[in-house]
């Protein structure tokens, strides 16, 4: 019986270190993607040889040079499960550590590299953004486009979209539902918020992860939520709001 799908962004900051044998495709989740995987992890060892580029394309500054020895070494870095290399807000939000089996299996991230891995696959740290210029690509919106949209559009479960812009651009899900965060003053103005969003979107992920409940739709997603407590709008067709005070 179809569920939910929850796809949520990475995060810059990833977890050093891990235990796992070094990365190995085949051990990812959607097969269908290891191609292209493939080429951009091949991409960056080869660009890491060249420091100064390296900075250029992934936007990254002197003292973040280790960021880019770490792309050096993507073959051969230990892997840790995806639910612990991302770190900050969101994750801190989500506290993945507690999750059931069950619920991992319902959180997807969606990464400039890997294009979407599960929450339990074995990936190695590494540096790259959603919105880096790799030497020789137009984009990484170009590459994973015409892979990641047909894959989300294919998905049986009810996908629920909680990337941010640059990483929801490299594949849109058609049909997906979407959670903004508004913050609201006293005299009921609005703001979109935008880090402390990664908190409240990392809260909303676990509810929706842990719950036994089967949303189809967008209204489906909206009384789960309020259930547990959040105040939720509905903004469009599959746009939801949580609003939060300010």
């Amino acid at each position: 019986m179809p569920g939910v799908l929850v796809v949520l962004p990475p995060s810059e900051t990833k977890a050093p270190g891990g235990r796992g044998r070094p990365l190995d495709l085949d051990a990812l989740s959607f097969p269908s993607l290891n191609p292209t995987r493939k080429v951009l992890v091949d991409e960056l060892v080869a660009l890491a040889a060249d420091v100064p580029a390296s900075r250029a394309a992934l936007d990254v500054s002197e003292r973040q040079d280790d960021e880019i020895a770490r792309n050096a070494a993507l073959w051969t870095s230990p892997t840790t499960p995806a639910l612990r290399r991302y770190t900050g807000v969101l994750y801190d939000a989500l506290d993945a550590a507690s999750l059931t089996p069950a619920a991992r299996r319902r959180l997807v991230i969606c990464s400039a590299l890997f294009g979407l891995v599960g929450a339990t696959d074995p990936i190695p740290a590494y540096r790259l953004s959603g919105g880096s210029a790799l030497p020789g690509r137009e984009g990484l919106r170009v590459t994973w486009r015409p892979e990641l949209m047909p894959l989300l559009a294919g998905q049986d479960d009810l996908v629920v979209d909680l990337r941010s812009g640059p990483y929801a651009a490299l594949g849109p899900a058609k049909g997906a539902v979407t959670l903004d965060v508004h913050s609201e003053a006293a005299d009921g103005s609005r703001t979109v918020v935008s880090h402390a969003n990664k908190s409240h979107k990392g809260h909303a992920a676990r509810l929706l992860a842990s719950s036994r409940r089967r949303p189809k739709d967008a209204g489906g997603v909206l009384a789960l939520l309020r259930d547990a407590g959040l105040r939720v709008e509905q903004a469009a067709e599959h746009a939801l709001v949580l609003v939060v005070p300010r």
